[in-house]
C-alpha cells in the first residue's frame, strides 16, 4: 500500500483551486465545492452531495469514519487504483488524474441510475482534500492513529491538529537505514501493543571486501516503532518490486479496490479481511490471517480488513507503471495462479 511515485501534498499545493464557505455560524466547519460536489459536515457527519436525474443527491458518512479515509488517500497519493471511503463515496486514481465519485461502484445506486463520476487534475483534489483535512480535524483528534490512541473527532469546531495531518512521508530509495536513505525509528516509542517486541538490531558480518556492502536492519522493531495505523512505509525497493508493511489495528479506513495484485504476508497476530467484487461491492469472500499466511489480493476486488490487536502486516506491491492498463484490457489475468 505504498508507491513510488512523490507527490507534493503540502498544504500550498494548488490551493488557489481550493472552494471553500465561510465557516458555518452555528458549527465553525467550512463547506466545500469540488466540481458539482457539495462537502460539508456538522457535529457527527460529513455530507456529500452531488447531481443525478435533475435532483440532487446526498450520503452522509459519521464524521471520524470520512477523516480517517481522507486522510489515507492524501497519504497514499490516491493509491493504487479506488479508495472507496464507504459503500457510495471514493476515488479512483488515473495517475495524473483522479476520479471523484458517488456510487458509480454500487450495484444498486448505479443501477438505479442515481451515481454520479467527476475528474480532476491530482493536484485540485488533493488541495481540496488537504484543505478539508486542516479544517474538519479537531484539536486531539489524530485520523491516522486507533481509536485507543486518540480523542474524538465529534462536535462543533475545536481547533486543529496539523501536526497529526501534515506528517511527511520519507521516501525510501533501497532500505531504510542505508546513508541517504530514510531513517529507522529509534526516536519514537515502542507502541503500547508491541511492548515485546524485541528492539537488537542484527549483527553484519561482512566476508573480506565487502565490508559497508552489507546492511540489515529489524523490521520488527522498525514496525513496533509506528506512530500510525494503516499506513505502508516502503523498506525494500528492488527496481518495481516494493515491500511495504504496516501496523494494523481496529478497520483499514476505506475499501481499497485494486487495479493489480497485491500480495500479503501475515507477520504477526491477525487480520481479518472482507472480500467485495471491485466494480459493485457484492461479498465474494471473508479471509481469516494468522502469523505467516500469505494471499494474493485479486486485481478485481475490493478489500477491507480488521485487526483486534495490533498486528504487522507486510505487503507486496508491483509498481509497474503499465500494469492497471494491461489488467483492464484482459492481457493479464486478474489472479496470480491457476489452479
Amino acid at each position: 500500500m505504498a508507491m513510488l511515485e512523490t507527490l507534493d501534498t503540502s498544504s500550498e499545493f494548488a490551493t488557489d483551486e481550493v472552494e471553500a464557505s465561510l465557516p458555518d455560524p452555528r458549527t465553525g466547519y467550512r463547506a466545500f465545492a469540488l466540481g458539482a460536489f457539495k462537502l460539508s459536515r456538522d457535529e457527527y457527519f460529513v455530507r456529500i452531495e452531488w447531481p443525478a436525474k435533475g435532483q440532487t443527491r446526498s450520503h452522509l458518512i459519521p464524521a471520524d469514519a470520512f477523516l480517517r479515509a481522507t486522510m489515507r488517500d492524501v497519504a497514499w497519493g490516491f493509491f493504487y487504483g479506488w479508495v472507496n471511503f464507504d459503500h457510495v463515496i471514493g476515488t479512483r486514481n488515473h495517475y495524473g488524474k483522479v476520479d471523484l465519485y458517488a456510487g458509480t461502484f454500487n450495484g444498486v445506486l448505479r443501477e438505479a441510475g442515481v451515481d454520479y463520476c467527476e475528474q480532476f487534475e491530482t493536484p485540485n483534489i488533493m488541495a481540496t482534500f488537504k484543505a478539508i483535512l486542516r479544517d474538519w480535524t479537531n484539536a486531539g483528534f489524530d485520523p491516522f492513529a486507533a481509536p485507543e490512541e486518540t480523542g474524538s473527532a465529534f462536535g462543533p469546531k475545536n481547533g486543529d491538529n496539523i501536526e497529526a495531518i501534515e506528517r511527511v512521508r520519507i521516501a525510501t530509495k533501497r532500505m531504510p537505514g542505508l546513508p541517504d536513505d530514510s531513517p529507522l525509528r529509534d526516536h519514537l516509542p515502542v507502541n503500547r501493543q508491541f511492548a515485546d517486541v524485541v528492539q537488537d538490531e542484527p549483527q553484519i558480518h561482512a566476508a573480506e571486501g565487502f565490508e559497508g556492502r552489507l546492511h540489515a536492519f529489524n523490521l520488527f522493531k522498525y514496525l513496533s516503532r509506528s506512530d500510525v495505523t494503516w499506513n505502508p512505509s516502503v523498506t525494500s525497493v528492488c527496481k518495481a518490486s516494493l515491500f511495504c508493511p504496516t501496523t494494523e489495528e481496529f478497520i483499514l479506513p476505506v475499501f481499497h479496490g485494486n487495479d493489480r495484485i497485491e500480495w500479503f504476508l501475515q507477520l504477526s497476530d491477525e487480520i481479518i479481511w472482507d472480500i467485495g467484487d471491485k466494480d459493485d461491492g457484492s461479498p465474494r469472500a471473508r479471509i481469516t490471517m494468522r502469523a505467516g499466511d500469505i494471499c494474493a489480493m485479486p486485481a478485481d476486488i475490493r478489500h477491507q480488513g480488521y485487526s483486534t490487536k495490533r498486528s504487522m502486516l507486510l505487503v507486496w506491491e508491483n509498481a509497474t507503471p503499465n500494469l492497471p492498463q494491461r489488467y483492464e484490457s484482459g492481457e493479464l489475468k486478474p489472479y496470480p495462479a491457476d489452479f
